[in-house]
Protein backbone atom coordinates (compact mmCIF):
# COMPACT_ATOMS: atom_id res chain seq x y z
CA UNK A 1 0.00 0.00 0.00
CA UNK A 2 1.34 3.42 -0.71
CA UNK A 3 1.18 4.45 2.86
CA UNK A 4 0.11 3.19 6.47
CA UNK A 5 -3.78 2.82 6.53
CA UNK A 6 -5.57 5.70 8.70
CA UNK A 7 -8.80 5.67 10.35
CA UNK A 8 -9.72 8.81 9.13
CA UNK A 9 -9.23 10.66 5.68
CA UNK A 10 -9.81 13.73 3.67
CA UNK A 11 -12.31 13.06 0.86
CA UNK A 12 -12.58 15.70 -1.63
CA UNK A 13 -15.42 17.10 -3.79
CA UNK A 14 -13.42 19.91 -5.46
CA UNK A 15 -11.99 18.10 -8.51
CA UNK A 16 -8.88 20.52 -8.82
CA UNK A 17 -8.02 19.65 -4.85
CA UNK A 18 -8.67 15.97 -5.56
CA UNK A 19 -6.83 16.19 -8.65
CA UNK A 20 -3.68 17.85 -6.68
CA UNK A 21 -3.95 15.26 -3.93
CA UNK A 22 -3.54 12.75 -6.15
CA UNK A 23 -0.37 13.94 -7.70
CA UNK A 24 1.51 15.05 -4.42
CA UNK A 25 0.86 11.07 -3.53
CA UNK A 26 1.73 10.01 -6.54
CA UNK A 27 4.62 12.43 -6.15
CA UNK A 28 5.74 11.24 -2.67
CA UNK A 29 5.23 7.79 -2.70
CA UNK A 30 6.28 5.77 0.11
CA UNK A 31 6.71 2.42 -1.27
CA UNK A 32 8.68 3.35 -4.43
CA UNK A 33 10.96 5.29 -3.06
CA UNK A 34 14.88 4.99 -3.16
CA UNK A 35 17.28 5.76 -0.28
CA UNK A 36 19.52 8.97 -1.15
CA UNK A 37 21.38 9.36 2.13
CA UNK A 38 21.10 7.06 4.16
CA UNK A 39 21.62 8.00 8.48
CA UNK A 40 24.75 7.41 10.10
CA UNK A 41 23.44 4.37 12.13
CA UNK A 42 20.34 2.08 11.19
CA UNK A 43 18.80 2.89 15.04
CA UNK A 44 16.86 4.81 16.80
CA UNK A 45 17.46 8.84 17.07
CA UNK A 46 19.59 8.90 13.72
CA UNK A 47 18.11 10.61 10.94
CA UNK A 48 19.38 12.44 7.58
CA UNK A 49 17.03 15.33 5.99
CA UNK A 50 15.56 18.76 6.39
CA UNK A 51 17.55 20.43 3.34
CA UNK A 52 16.54 20.99 -0.26
CA UNK A 53 18.21 20.48 -3.65
CA UNK A 54 19.09 22.80 -5.88
CA UNK A 55 20.08 22.03 -9.89
CA UNK A 56 23.24 24.32 -10.90
CA UNK A 57 24.10 25.64 -14.34
CA UNK A 58 26.01 22.44 -15.71
CA UNK A 59 22.92 20.42 -14.79
CA UNK A 60 24.71 18.82 -11.76
CA UNK A 61 22.46 18.64 -8.50
CA UNK A 62 23.69 20.04 -5.28
CA UNK A 63 21.50 18.71 -2.28
CA UNK A 64 22.13 19.90 1.26
CA UNK A 65 20.79 18.37 4.80
CA UNK A 66 22.01 17.58 8.20
CA UNK A 67 23.03 14.52 9.91
CA UNK A 68 21.34 13.85 13.01
CA UNK A 69 22.86 11.69 15.37
CA UNK A 70 21.03 9.95 18.85
CA UNK A 71 19.74 12.34 21.12
CA UNK A 72 16.68 13.85 23.29
CA UNK A 73 15.69 17.65 22.55
CA UNK A 74 12.71 17.50 24.76
CA UNK A 75 14.86 16.52 28.05
CA UNK A 76 18.39 18.32 27.35
CA UNK A 77 21.19 17.68 29.55
CA UNK A 78 22.84 17.03 26.47
CA UNK A 79 22.09 13.12 26.53
CA UNK A 80 23.19 13.11 22.92
CA UNK A 81 24.73 14.94 19.62
CA UNK A 82 21.39 15.32 18.05
CA UNK A 83 22.16 17.98 15.17
CA UNK A 84 26.04 16.98 14.71
CA UNK A 85 26.78 18.16 11.04
CA UNK A 86 25.54 19.84 7.91
CA UNK A 87 26.25 17.79 4.56
CA UNK A 88 26.74 19.11 1.18
CA UNK A 89 26.38 16.34 -1.63
CA UNK A 90 26.54 16.58 -5.29
CA UNK A 91 25.11 14.33 -8.02
CA UNK A 92 25.86 14.44 -11.92
CA UNK A 93 22.65 12.25 -12.72
CA UNK A 94 20.01 12.63 -9.86
CA UNK A 95 20.41 9.08 -8.79
CA UNK A 96 23.78 8.80 -6.61
CA UNK A 97 24.76 11.63 -4.85
CA UNK A 98 28.52 11.61 -3.66
CA UNK A 99 29.38 13.54 -0.03
CA UNK A 100 31.65 16.78 -0.82
CA UNK A 101 31.79 19.03 2.02
CA UNK A 102 30.85 18.60 5.56
CA UNK A 103 30.41 21.17 8.43
CA UNK A 104 30.13 20.02 12.28
CA UNK A 105 29.45 22.06 15.37
CA UNK A 106 33.18 22.94 16.12
CA UNK A 107 33.17 24.40 12.60
CA UNK A 108 30.00 26.75 12.62
CA UNK A 109 30.31 27.73 16.14
CA UNK A 110 32.06 31.24 15.71
CA UNK A 111 28.99 32.91 16.75
CA UNK A 112 28.65 30.90 19.95
CA UNK A 113 29.01 27.78 21.04
CA UNK A 114 26.61 25.40 18.81
CA UNK A 115 24.82 22.45 20.67
CA UNK A 116 22.84 21.31 18.23
CA UNK A 117 22.32 21.68 13.99
CA UNK A 118 18.73 21.57 12.52
CA UNK A 119 16.98 22.70 9.22
CA UNK A 120 18.93 23.81 6.09
CA UNK A 121 18.91 25.69 3.16
CA UNK A 122 20.78 26.14 -0.52
CA UNK A 123 20.06 29.11 -2.55
CA UNK A 124 21.88 31.19 -5.79
CA UNK A 125 22.35 34.92 -5.17
CA UNK A 126 21.60 37.43 -8.04
CA UNK A 127 25.05 37.79 -8.63
CA UNK A 128 25.62 33.91 -9.11
CA UNK A 129 27.54 33.10 -5.72
CA UNK A 130 25.66 30.70 -3.55
CA UNK A 131 24.50 31.17 0.04
CA UNK A 132 23.76 28.33 2.80
CA UNK A 133 21.02 29.21 5.73
CA UNK A 134 21.41 26.95 8.75
CA UNK A 135 19.21 26.37 11.83
CA UNK A 136 21.78 26.50 14.49
CA UNK A 137 20.87 25.98 18.55
CA UNK A 138 23.47 28.72 20.68
CA UNK A 139 24.53 28.19 24.07
CA UNK A 140 22.15 30.98 24.93
CA UNK A 141 20.09 31.81 28.08
CA UNK A 142 16.34 32.54 28.09
CA UNK A 143 14.82 36.09 28.47
CA UNK A 144 15.08 36.60 32.47
CA UNK A 145 11.45 36.46 33.55
CA UNK A 146 11.08 32.68 31.30
CA UNK A 147 14.66 30.92 32.64
CA UNK A 148 12.94 28.43 34.44
CA UNK A 149 11.47 26.97 30.94
CA UNK A 150 15.08 26.55 29.72
CA UNK A 151 16.05 22.68 30.09
CA UNK A 152 19.65 22.32 31.18
CA UNK A 153 21.80 21.77 28.43
CA UNK A 154 19.30 23.57 25.68
CA UNK A 155 20.02 26.91 24.19
CA UNK A 156 18.09 28.95 21.90
CA UNK A 157 17.50 28.54 18.35
CA UNK A 158 18.77 31.30 15.21
CA UNK A 159 19.15 30.84 11.73
CA UNK A 160 23.12 31.60 9.81
CA UNK A 161 23.70 32.12 6.96
CA UNK A 162 27.04 31.70 5.00
CA UNK A 163 28.20 32.47 1.38
CA UNK A 164 30.68 31.06 -1.37
CA UNK A 165 31.14 31.36 -5.26
CA UNK A 166 30.15 27.52 -5.10
CA UNK A 167 28.58 25.51 -2.65
CA UNK A 168 31.55 23.47 -1.69
CA UNK A 169 33.82 26.80 -1.68
CA UNK A 170 31.42 28.26 1.47
CA UNK A 171 33.69 30.54 3.39
CA UNK A 172 33.05 30.04 7.17
CA UNK A 173 34.22 33.39 7.78
CA UNK A 174 31.55 34.96 6.31
CA UNK A 175 28.72 33.49 8.64
CA UNK A 176 25.88 35.83 10.27
CA UNK A 177 23.16 35.49 11.83
CA UNK A 178 20.42 36.78 9.80
CA UNK A 179 16.93 35.95 11.33
CA UNK A 180 16.77 35.15 15.26
CA UNK A 181 14.06 36.48 17.55
CA UNK A 182 14.17 37.83 21.38
CA UNK A 183 10.49 37.23 22.14
CA UNK A 184 9.27 34.72 24.36
CA UNK A 185 6.04 33.31 22.39
CA UNK A 186 8.85 33.00 18.88
CA UNK A 187 12.32 32.63 20.76
CA UNK A 188 13.39 29.97 19.12
CA UNK A 189 13.54 30.38 14.97
CA UNK A 190 15.28 27.61 12.49
CA UNK A 191 14.40 25.33 9.22
CA UNK A 192 14.21 28.11 6.80
CA UNK A 193 12.89 27.26 3.30
CA UNK A 194 13.70 30.09 0.52
CA UNK A 195 12.68 30.71 -2.52
CA UNK A 196 13.29 34.20 -5.09
CA UNK A 197 11.79 36.27 -6.96
CA UNK A 198 13.87 38.63 -8.65
CA UNK A 199 16.05 40.60 -6.75
CA UNK A 200 14.12 40.03 -3.61
CA UNK A 201 14.71 36.50 -1.20
CA UNK A 202 11.44 34.61 0.21
CA UNK A 203 12.46 32.81 3.49
CA UNK A 204 9.86 30.74 5.54
CA UNK A 205 10.77 29.34 8.69
CA UNK A 206 9.28 27.91 11.88
CA UNK A 207 9.00 29.51 15.12
CA UNK A 208 8.46 27.66 18.75
CA UNK A 209 8.29 29.86 22.19
CA UNK A 210 9.87 29.16 25.53
CA UNK A 211 7.65 27.01 26.78
CA UNK A 212 7.67 24.70 23.14
CA UNK A 213 3.72 24.15 22.85
CA UNK A 214 3.51 24.65 19.53
CA UNK A 215 5.23 25.61 16.34
CA UNK A 216 4.38 28.51 13.67
CA UNK A 217 5.45 29.36 10.27
CA UNK A 218 7.18 32.48 9.74
CA UNK A 219 7.51 35.01 6.25
CA UNK A 220 10.10 37.20 5.93
CA UNK A 221 11.57 39.56 2.89
CA UNK A 222 15.06 40.28 2.22
CA UNK A 223 14.66 43.25 -1.24
CA UNK A 224 17.80 43.10 -2.38
CA UNK A 225 21.04 40.26 -1.08
CA UNK A 226 23.28 43.00 0.97
CA UNK A 227 19.75 43.96 2.78
CA UNK A 228 18.33 42.51 5.84
CA UNK A 229 15.24 39.88 6.48
CA UNK A 230 12.09 41.86 7.47
CA UNK A 231 9.68 39.81 8.93
CA UNK A 232 5.86 40.56 7.33
CA UNK A 233 3.85 37.61 9.76
CA UNK A 234 4.94 35.41 12.86
CA UNK A 235 2.09 33.05 11.81
CA UNK A 236 1.63 33.34 7.83
CA UNK A 237 -0.03 30.39 7.71
CA UNK A 238 -2.87 29.00 10.73
CA UNK A 239 -2.33 26.11 12.69
CA UNK A 240 -5.13 23.17 11.18
CA UNK A 241 -8.04 22.22 13.55
CA UNK A 242 -7.04 18.62 13.72
CA UNK A 243 -3.95 16.44 13.57
CA UNK A 244 -1.73 19.37 12.99
CA UNK A 245 -3.38 22.05 15.18
CA UNK A 246 -0.02 22.18 17.55
CA UNK A 247 2.01 22.14 14.66
CA UNK A 248 1.77 23.95 10.97
CA UNK A 249 5.22 24.02 9.30
CA UNK A 250 5.94 25.00 5.69
CA UNK A 251 9.02 23.38 4.43
CA UNK A 252 8.71 23.77 0.83
CA UNK A 253 6.87 25.95 -1.58
CA UNK A 254 6.29 24.12 -4.91
CA UNK A 255 5.58 26.39 -7.72
CA UNK A 256 2.94 24.42 -10.35
CA UNK A 257 3.61 25.23 -14.34
CA UNK A 258 1.07 26.86 -16.54
CA UNK A 259 -1.27 24.00 -17.03
CA UNK A 260 -5.03 24.17 -17.48
CA UNK A 261 -6.65 26.10 -15.07
CA UNK A 262 -3.12 26.97 -13.64
CA UNK A 263 -2.47 28.53 -16.66
CA UNK A 264 -3.97 31.72 -16.49
CA UNK A 265 -3.12 32.68 -12.72
CA UNK A 266 -0.11 31.05 -10.84
CA UNK A 267 -0.59 28.93 -8.36
CA UNK A 268 1.54 26.83 -5.78
CA UNK A 269 1.22 23.92 -3.34
CA UNK A 270 3.40 24.18 0.04
CA UNK A 271 4.04 21.42 1.97
CA UNK A 272 4.57 21.04 5.81
CA UNK A 273 4.99 19.10 8.82
CA UNK A 274 2.03 19.34 11.34
CA UNK A 275 1.43 17.47 14.61
CA UNK A 276 -1.65 17.43 17.10
CA UNK A 277 0.55 17.70 19.67
CA UNK A 278 4.60 18.59 20.69
CA UNK A 279 4.79 15.77 23.10
CA UNK A 280 3.41 12.06 22.87
CA UNK A 281 -0.07 11.58 23.67
CA UNK A 282 -0.97 8.32 25.65
CA UNK A 283 -3.19 6.44 23.51
CA UNK A 284 -6.84 4.59 24.58
CA UNK A 285 -6.11 0.81 23.96
CA UNK A 286 -9.70 0.74 22.78
CA UNK A 287 -9.08 3.01 20.16
CA UNK A 288 -8.06 3.16 16.51
CA UNK A 289 -4.36 2.85 16.68
CA UNK A 290 -2.32 6.04 14.91
CA UNK A 291 0.98 6.68 14.35
CA UNK A 292 2.67 8.28 16.62
CA UNK A 293 3.02 11.19 14.70
CA UNK A 294 -0.36 12.34 15.52
CA UNK A 295 1.23 13.33 18.74
CA UNK A 296 4.39 14.38 17.56
CA UNK A 297 5.93 16.88 15.42
CA UNK A 298 6.36 13.89 12.12
CA UNK A 299 3.65 14.03 9.54
CA UNK A 300 3.37 15.96 6.47
CA UNK A 301 0.52 17.58 5.00
CA UNK A 302 0.24 20.40 2.11
CA UNK A 303 -1.94 23.08 1.10
CA UNK A 304 -2.47 25.62 -2.12
CA UNK A 305 -3.70 28.61 -3.88
CA UNK A 306 -2.73 31.45 -6.06
CA UNK A 307 1.38 32.57 -5.47
CA UNK A 308 0.21 36.05 -5.62
CA UNK A 309 -2.64 35.44 -2.43
CA UNK A 310 -1.31 33.51 0.20
CA UNK A 311 -3.96 33.76 2.74
CA UNK A 312 -6.55 32.41 0.16
CA UNK A 313 -4.15 28.92 0.84
CA UNK A 314 -6.53 25.93 1.30
CA UNK A 315 -5.45 22.80 3.21
CA UNK A 316 -5.20 19.59 1.13
CA UNK A 317 -4.65 18.01 4.69
CA UNK A 318 -7.58 19.28 6.73
CA UNK A 319 -8.62 16.07 8.92
CA UNK A 320 -5.65 13.84 8.41
CA UNK A 321 -1.86 13.90 6.79
CA UNK A 322 -1.35 13.31 3.10
CA UNK A 323 2.06 11.91 3.64
CA UNK A 324 2.86 9.04 6.13
CA UNK A 325 5.93 6.46 6.27
CA UNK A 326 4.42 2.48 6.19
CA UNK A 327 7.20 1.92 8.72
CA UNK A 328 8.25 2.66 12.30
CA UNK A 329 6.81 5.65 13.55
CA UNK A 330 4.86 6.64 10.37
CA UNK A 331 7.76 10.06 9.83
CA UNK A 332 7.26 11.83 6.63
CA UNK A 333 8.61 15.30 6.66
CA UNK A 334 10.59 18.02 5.72
CA UNK A 335 9.49 17.60 1.70
CA UNK A 336 10.99 19.67 -0.87
CA UNK A 337 11.23 18.89 -4.71
CA UNK A 338 13.19 19.50 -7.82
CA UNK A 339 12.03 20.18 -11.42
CA UNK A 340 14.53 18.62 -13.75
CA UNK A 341 14.13 18.45 -17.34
CA UNK A 342 12.22 15.23 -17.75
CA UNK A 343 10.41 15.08 -14.07
CA UNK A 344 9.32 16.50 -10.93
CA UNK A 345 11.48 14.71 -7.73
CA UNK A 346 10.81 14.95 -4.65
CA UNK A 347 12.93 14.66 -1.10
CA UNK A 348 11.96 13.86 1.95
CA UNK A 349 12.79 12.35 5.56
CA UNK A 350 11.00 9.04 5.57
CA UNK A 351 11.02 6.83 8.85
CA UNK A 352 12.26 3.35 8.84
CA UNK A 353 11.55 0.07 11.37
CA UNK A 354 14.73 0.47 12.85
CA UNK A 355 13.51 4.11 14.40
CA UNK A 356 16.12 6.26 11.93
CA UNK A 357 15.07 8.23 9.26
CA UNK A 358 16.55 8.43 5.87
CA UNK A 359 16.17 10.71 3.47
CA UNK A 360 14.50 9.36 0.15
CA UNK A 361 13.08 10.88 -3.32
CA UNK A 362 11.29 9.22 -6.23
CA UNK A 363 10.69 10.72 -9.59
CA UNK A 364 7.05 11.93 -11.11
CA UNK A 365 7.66 11.61 -15.09
CA UNK A 366 6.43 15.18 -16.51
CA UNK A 367 4.03 13.92 -18.82
CA UNK A 368 2.33 12.48 -15.52
CA UNK A 369 2.28 15.68 -14.32
CA UNK A 370 0.57 17.67 -16.89
CA UNK A 371 -2.13 15.01 -16.98
CA UNK A 372 -3.20 15.35 -13.46
CA UNK A 373 -3.10 18.97 -13.58
CA UNK A 374 -4.85 18.96 -16.63
CA UNK A 375 -7.70 16.94 -14.29
CA UNK A 376 -7.94 19.79 -11.79
CA UNK A 377 -10.55 21.41 -13.81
Amino acid sequence: MAQRSLPFTDEYTDPTEAALATLLRELVDQDRARVVVPPRAAADGFWFGSGNAVLDDDGSIWLVGRYRDAGDSRTGLKAGARGSEVALFRSSDGVDFTKVAGWGKRELSGLGEVTSIEGTALSRRADGSWELFVSLEKDRSYPPAFAALQKPGTGVWSIDRVLGPRPDALDLVSQAEVLASDAPETLHVKDPVVAREGPRTLLWACSHPASWASSNTLFAVRERDDAPFEVQAWQAVPRGAVWDVAVTRVTHRLELPPVGRFAERPHAVYFYDGAECMRPLEANPRAAARPRGYSCEELGGAMWGPLDEPAALRRLSRVAPLFVSPHGTGCSRYVSTLWLEDALVAFWQQGQPDGSQRLVSHRLPLARVRELLLAAA
